[in-house]
């Protein structure tokens, strides 16, 4: 089975918005219901499991029916936790808990796999996530990744320059990201009870665990809603299609 886990728990407080910067509307929509969408509609995913607060879980549905999209598949709700990994997290228990009544990771095959989402890239379309997919076999996990345009400093003080990086070596990293469930799940639990609270990246566990994240093409239209200029670029884009 191909789960997948759809971040919405955010605060989004750059975006100096007065709801969270996933739940803005634009073009008739939420933000979420953009990031959901091709969720919903890629025939690779078994079923989706939303992490968001339960004063939002309703309207999440609610607008994705709005929007004719198959919420069938949405197949349950997990609470956010203290950071985006411990969210993940969240979602991956909820999955277990449906998988095996006694959340025994054994019970979860070795085929299974879980893809994360973020609510705050509404520009996610199908065909990346086919890529995934398509990727995975003789890997433990898929990485989307964006090429260095720009030359590429490091700085050890952020103040001044400490040295030149090889643009061709490094690589930004998008979501969704893609991994075999039961070695993804088993790298997050060893990181309790503190050190998942300094994860920032969902492939970061992964790496740490040894795990062969292999890398496909991102796409530079899936970008994430960070800051408030962000936000308008996206109310921009989604308005201007209707």
């Amino acid at each position: 089975m191909n789960y997948a886990i759809f971040l919405a728990g955010g605060t989004g407080t750059r975006t100096e918005s007065d709801v969270p910067k996933q739940y803005v509307r634009a073009g008739g929509y939420m933000m979420a219901t953009y990031a959901i969408k091709p969720l919903l509609e890629c025939k690779h995913i078994d079923g989706v499991y939303v992490v968001a607060g339960d004063d939002w879980t309703k309207e999440i549905v609610a607008d994705a029916e709005k929007a004719g999209l198959n919420v069938k598949k949405i197949k349950g709700f997990a609470m956010p936790g203290v950071n985006r990994q411990a969210s993940i997290l969240s979602g991956m228990t909820a999955i277990l808990r449906d998988i095996s009544k006694k959340e025994n990771i054994e019970d979860v095959s070795d085929k299974d796999t879980v893809i994360v989402h973020d609510a705050a890239r509404p520009f996610l379309d199908v065909k990346l996530l086919n890529d995934c997919y398509g990727a995975i076999s003789g890997h433990d996990g898929v990485m989307p990744v964006i090429s260095m345009k720009d030359t590429v400093y490091l700085s050890e003080n952020g103040k001044t320059v400490s040295k030149l990086l090889d643009r061709h070596k490094v690589y930004a990293g998008q979501a969704p990201e893609l991994f075999k469930y039961k070695k993804y799940y088993e790298a997050n639990v060893i990181l309790l009870p503190d050190k998942i609270f300094s994860i920032n990246g969902a492939t970061e566990p992964a790496i740490i665990a040894g795990m062969d994240i292999a890398m496909i093409n991102g796409n530079e239209a899936n970008f994430k809603v960070t800051t408030a200029s962000d936000l308008d670029r996206f109310k921009q884009l989604k308005e201007e299609k209707q």
